[in-house]
């Protein structure tokens, strides 16, 4: 059974944080050093991104997994929990599926809906690098700015960019898994699942991916919950808005 890749900072009850699609541990490195003033924090790679081993399967159902068998590993209990966008599905379905193992729960700009698979254009960018040809991190964002022109975007999806030799570049993320299982990423949270503790789900306010019609799901399977907007943010509001977004979270964990 492979284990997760994680960055472990900080002492005290356990904080584990899920970044998003495309994303990794890293992504979380400034906002986790200020949480382990007060916690121990794990920042995970989930499987198929960051560090973490890739594999072909790719759902919610392997990814609750993965992180199941870390807690284990790691001899975790009464874990705090966040999840960014599809790491907060994550979340979503670990806390209804081992509630005996979280405390609190911080999910990121994302409902336990359905969302149709909308990463069209920034797969096609991805898929169309051909490193023997984009060679230089230059030559990979020009190619990506063809599909991808939001530059915020982009910059983000280069982070996933590293030398795997001398010369030779490559993607941290496991592109082919991502590719086939895209619909999966948007998977709704099971109906009938409930997970009692406190939950709070951080929206942007800028962000459409949770509107005021998600609250009657939010609360069928949270109903211990409440939803906090972020100000000038959009979906990375942890990014976008650290200072209000750590102060949020510190409150509600405290």
């Amino acid at each position: 059974m492979e284990i997760l890749h994680s960055k472990i900072l900080g002492e005290g009850k356990p904080l584990l944080i899920l970044h998003g699609y495309f994303g990794m541990s890293d992504n979380w490195k400034t906002l986790g050093s200020k949480f382990a003033e007060n916690h121990q924090v794990h920042l995970i790679d989930q499987r198929n991104h960051g560090r973490s081993f890739h594999a072909d399967a790719f759902n919610y159902e392997v990814l609750v997994e993965d992180l199941y068998h870390y807690i284990v590993h790691h001899r975790l209990e009464n874990c705090n929990l966040i999840g960014h966008s599809m790491g907060g599905k994550t979340a979503m379905l670990f806390a209804v599926t081992h509630p005996e193992l979280v405390d609190k729960l911080i999910i990121v700009d994302i409902s336990p809906r359905e969302y149709k698979p909308h990463h069209n254009e920034i797969l096609a960018g991805l898929n169309s690098i051909d490193f023997s040809i984009q060679n230089t991190r230059k030559l990979v964002d020009k190619k990506l700015s063809m599909h991808i022109p939001e530059l915020g975007v982009r910059q983000f999806l280069l982070k996933n960019v590293y030398w795997i030799s001398k010369g030779q570049l490559g993607f941290r993320f496991n592109l082919e898994s991502l590719t086939s299982n895209n619909p999966e990423v948007g998977v709704g949270l099971p109906s009938f699942t409930i997970f009692e503790n406190e939950a709070l789900f951080l929206k942007g306010s800028n962000s459409e991916y949770i509107s005021n019609r998600d609250a009657p799901i939010i609360k069928a399977h949270f109903p211990n919950s409440k939803i906090v907007e972020i100000p000038n943010a959009g979906h990375w509001l942890h990014a976008e808005n650290p200072e209000y977004f750590y102060n949020t979270v510190i409150r509600f964990l405290r």
